[in-house]
């Protein structure tokens, strides 16, 4: 199933000729359509908005103010279990390639720990929301150099493994495909219900399996806590934090 139509909403008219290049490379209309969502350029940043709902508020990166930050200062550093999962040691900072990136929040709390992150999102929607937060990011004295360590690539995840090159290989490859919830109350944040009806139905057969052959090291994949393993592949080990799981898959050893 295809995702929900956009269209891009200008609020700022001295963002004009931006709007312009969005539309023209995103292939969104800029005629005040109501669509069921919209690419809303503030004056300030982008925002995805779903206008068939008043409550339903916006979606955008900020790595600066609100959860990234709560979470770069009190988020437990490497001893929290997403850090464990990946393998973050002193000294160890493996580069990771987040190939289901969203909207960033991951792959910016280990690039805060010091790994080198390659964001892959495949949705062009998605990938203008992060470059706009990254770019907002490197603005700021104090996230500037953790957004430094972070590049986005607007590329479908399979498609980019396939063509990565064996010479250059990612240490640790992440996965957090998006998981489809049985009933309303499993939908609990409305960010994540506007991301449904943007992404639509997403395929991530083969996704672990080419992971699983282009990593270094391991693959580790987020799930839901009660959720079954990704294609049914048993991990190496599991680390568990209340409401999530990190499924790790160990290829080999990191080098000492």
């Amino acid at each position: 199933m295809n995702g929900a139509k956009v269209s891009l909403l200008l609020e700022d008219r001295q963002r004009l000729d931006e709007a312009r290049r969005l539309t023209q490379r995103l292939g969104l209309s800029l005629d005040g359509s109501r669509a069921e969502l919209l690419l809303v350029l503030t004056a300030t940043r982008l925002e995805l908005r779903d206008s068939t709902a008043r409550d339903a508020g916006s979606v955008c990166v900020d790595f600066v103010a609100g959860k990234s930050a709560h979470r770069r200062r009190y988020g437990g550093g490497r001893g929290q279990p997403l850090a464990k999962a990946v393998g973050l040691k002193q000294g160890r900072n493996p580069l990771l390639l987040d190939a289901t990136a969203g909207l960033g929040r991951d792959a910016f709390v280990l690039a805060s720990l010091g790994c080198p992150v390659v964001l892959i999102e495949r949705s062009p929607v998605v990938a203008a929301l992060l470059e706009d937060g990254l770019r907002r990011a490197l603005q700021d004295p104090e996230v500037a150099p953790i957004a430094a360590r972070m590049q986005l690539i607007n590329n479908d995840a399979g498609r980019y493994l396939a063509q990565l090159a064996d010479s250059v290989p990612a240490d640790v490859i992440y996965l957090d495909p998006m998981y489809p919830a049985r009933n309303k109350r499993a939908l609990v944040k409305k960010e994540m219900r506007m991301l449904q009806r943007l992404l639509g139905d997403n395929d991530n057969s083969g996704l672990l399996q080419s992971a699983r052959q282009h990593a270094r090291y391991r693959v580790v994949v987020k799930r839901p806590r009660g959720a079954d393993w990704l294609d049914g592949e048993r991990p190496s080990m599991s680390i568990e934090s209340p409401n999530t799981r990190f499924d790790v898959y160990v290829k080999r050893a990191f080098d000492a």
